[in-house]
């Protein structure tokens, strides 16, 4: 007797994932094209569960090297679910292997602003940015179309995620830390991740802080042993009124450098900015130790000292 086949939505997204995992892409496709069908024939309003059918078809095109497929499904996904990170990442892939390096990097880019520590983003945005550098020379961003601004209220979304997806990326987000912290930077990559500070802080300098977050990530991935680095980012934090970032920043920044004094101070700033008084006083006394004559942190002194009294 033959099997009877999937009749719900949920059922062909099931056995889609699974033959998906078997290596099938085409039956995998195919599961997930009727899903779509049946949602739409449905009416269904749910934007979420067919923007996950598209990412995963596209997973099926990308897998059989049908990149200009796999470009429609991710834009049809992201146009339901704006910023989701997976057709993101599989779009900038298609375009990568179409030679469409300029499009790649505006969505790798625009994955990391979502999260910053997402490795195949930081790997593919340097990728691209070495490639458009060789194509381009120094002018090469004149050529890139706009790079989108990722609301805060998107790179909140995916930090409240369903707690089996919490659980996976948690999961991603240990190894690649753990990836990241294990690895000894060679010359060339301390060379790089230089270069790229200074790209960051040219980017700070025209109040281009988005940005410069973004070169400061990519720097942090090729050597993350410059505690410089992480108080720079955690500038750019301070003035996009990130301030948890800020704090985590700078933490990193002191256990390299428990002299940081930016770092101390920034910190302070970010503790202040989230009522935490104690602690940014706490950071003000440790910098002030270091340094006894810095105007700035004694007037934040007195400032924290009203808010305390």
């Amino acid at each position: 007797m033959a099997p009877i086949p999937p009749e719900s939505v949920e059922e062909l997204r099931t056995s889609g994932n699974q033959s998906f995992r078997n290596g099938q892409f085409a039956e995998a496709a195919t599961l997930y094209s009727r899903a779509l069908r049946m949602l739409q024939e449905q009416g269904s309003s749910d934007p979420e569960k067919e923007s996950v059918l598209y990412s995963n078809r596209a997973a099926c095109h990308l897998k059989d090297g049908n990149c200009v497929d796999c470009i429609k499904d991710c834009t049809s996904a992201l146009a339901l679910v704006p910023f989701s990170m997976k057709p993101l990442l599989r779009r900038a892939s298609a375009y990568e292997a179409l030679e469409k390096y300029p499009l790649a990097y505006v969505d790798y880019v625009t994955v990391l602003q979502i999260d910053d520590s997402v490795t195949s983003a930081l790997e593919g945005s340097s990728r691209m940015t070495r490639t458009l550098m060789d194509s381009f020379g120094p002018e090469w961003r004149l050529k890139l179309p706009s790079i989108p601004l990722v609301p805060v209220s998107s790179q909140k979304r995916w930090e409240c995620l369903p707690l089996e997806n919490h659980k996976e990326t948690s999961k991603r987000k240990s190894k690649e830390t753990t990836s990241a912290k294990s690895r000894v930077p060679s010359a060339g990559d301390v060379e790089r991740a230089r270069a790229l500070k200074e790209e960051g802080n040219e980017l700070v300098k025209k109040g281009n802080h988005k940005q410069a977050i973004e070169k400061y990530s990519e720097s942090l991935w090729f050597s993350n042993l410059e505690s410089a680095t992480y108080s720079n980012r955690a500038l750019c934090h301070l003035e996009l009124k990130q301030y948890q970032e800020a704090v985590k920043d700078c933490t990193e920044a002191l256990r390299l450098d428990g002299k940081n004094v930016k770092a101390f101070y920034r910190r302070a700033q970010a503790y202040k900015a989230l009522k935490d008084f104690r602690s940014s006083f706490a950071d003000i006394d440790s910098l002030l130790q270091i340094e006894p004559r810095n105007g700035p942190a004694r007037k934040l002194r007195q400032e924290v000292n009203r808010s305390l009294n």
